[in-house]
């Protein structure tokens, strides 16, 4: 089953975002996100990724937006 591009999710997107949430939670729980690091590196060596990037959203945004304005 193959996903259009439009519905496509990021390599590991999901592992990414629990161990970036699993950062800001309060109290911290450091053997819980240990356990979602190594449950990321598992996926990114099972998909062998070799970057990760962050992309830049491109949709109703301002030609030139990203200028610093005074």
């Amino acid at each position: 089953m193959d996903a259009s591009p439009q519905n496509a999710q990021p390599v590991c997107g999901e592992q990414v975002l629990e161990l970036l949430n699993c950062t800001i939670e309060s109290p911290y729980d450091k053997d819980k996100c240990q356990r979602l690091l190594d449950s990321l590196r598992q996926c990114v060596i099972n998909k062998k990724v070799k970057k990760f990037f962050l992309a830049e959203p491109s949709i109703g945004k301002p030609e030139g937006s990203n200028e610093k304005r005074n």
